[in-house]
């Protein structure tokens, strides 16, 4: 008999803020404010709904965490694109950091270290943080000192180009020895 596991997929959640309008605001009673930006104050959220229909507007809750809610007459179309169209600019300017890996060994020759600390340079400049690793092997783990001391020559070899900030300072995880830093400013 084969036991068969199936991962459930949840829905993805929605970006940025969602808002109630119209029938979907279940609270009695809400602020209203015009499309002019003029407070017309606080009334049941049934003769709101009126007025906003009389005027051709959405009721849109813009604020639910007010007590009572703060709702504006608006058109729920533009509202959400308007909004749709700040949250894609405000990922455009996010500055995504990623962390680089450079992977050295205990036994590491010297140009294949130069060309290491070349490679951590130009991540550096690109603006990412660096995970500085060595996976010991075999009698290699007996001597973990050796590992922490290669990192840290190898961060202090990096300081002579750049003005480093440690994330994490080199220390040894099982058979690993690992360290992030990155650059300041």
């Amino acid at each position: 008999m084969r036991i068969h596991f199936r991962r459930r997929r949840l829905p993805p959640k929605p970006e940025g803020a969602q808002y109630k309008y119209n029938q979907q605001i279940r609270v009695p009673e809400v602020r209203v404010i015009d499309e002019q930006g003029e407070f017309l104050g606080v009334m049941p959220t049934g003769q709101a709904l009126g007025i906003a229909e009389e005027r051709g507007f959405d009721l849109v809750e813009v604020s639910p965490k007010e007590q009572p809610p703060v709702c504006k007459l608006l058109d729920f179309g533009a509202f959400k694109y308007q909004k749709e169209k700040e949250l894609k600019q405000q990922k455009a300017h996010a500055k995504k950091v990623e962390v680089k890996g450079i992977r050295l060994s205990v036994k590491i020759g010297q140009h294949d270290l130069d060309n290491r600390i070349k490679q951590a340079i130009d991540f550096l400049e690109d603006g990412q943080k660096l995970k500085i690793e060595i996976i010991l092997r075999g009698r290699e783990k007996a001597h973990g000192d050796l590992a922490l001391a290669k990192i840290q020559d190898f961060i202090n070899q990096l300081t002579q180009t750049y003005e480093l900030f440690t994330e994490q300072p080199p220390k040894r995880q099982g058979g690993n020895v690992s360290a992030i830093v990155g650059r300041k400013g």
